[in-house]
């Protein structure tokens, strides 16, 4: 029985390391919500340069389409 606290100290070395990982990614109000009205601007425009990129490509197979009819 030399090893009866082992469970202990595991907890407590697992709740030590727990609350280290959590310390370290903690915001508060203003800051997750800046980050939040950050974020959605970031996917805006992410959003608006993929919709102008699919925009464009569709444009280009009509173009594609209208010579190939012309062609015949």
């Amino acid at each position: 029985m030399a090893r009866g606290n082992q469970r202990d100290l595991a907890r407590a070395k697992a709740m030590k390391k727990d609350a280290k990982a959590k310390a370290g990614h903690q915001l508060d109000g203003y800051q997750l919500a800046k980050a939040s009205l950050s974020n959605a601007e970031i996917m805006r425009q992410k959003q608006a340069k993929a919709d102008e990129k699919r925009r464009e490509e569709e444009e280009r197979a009509l173009r594609e389409k209208k010579e190939a009819k012309t062609k015949k």
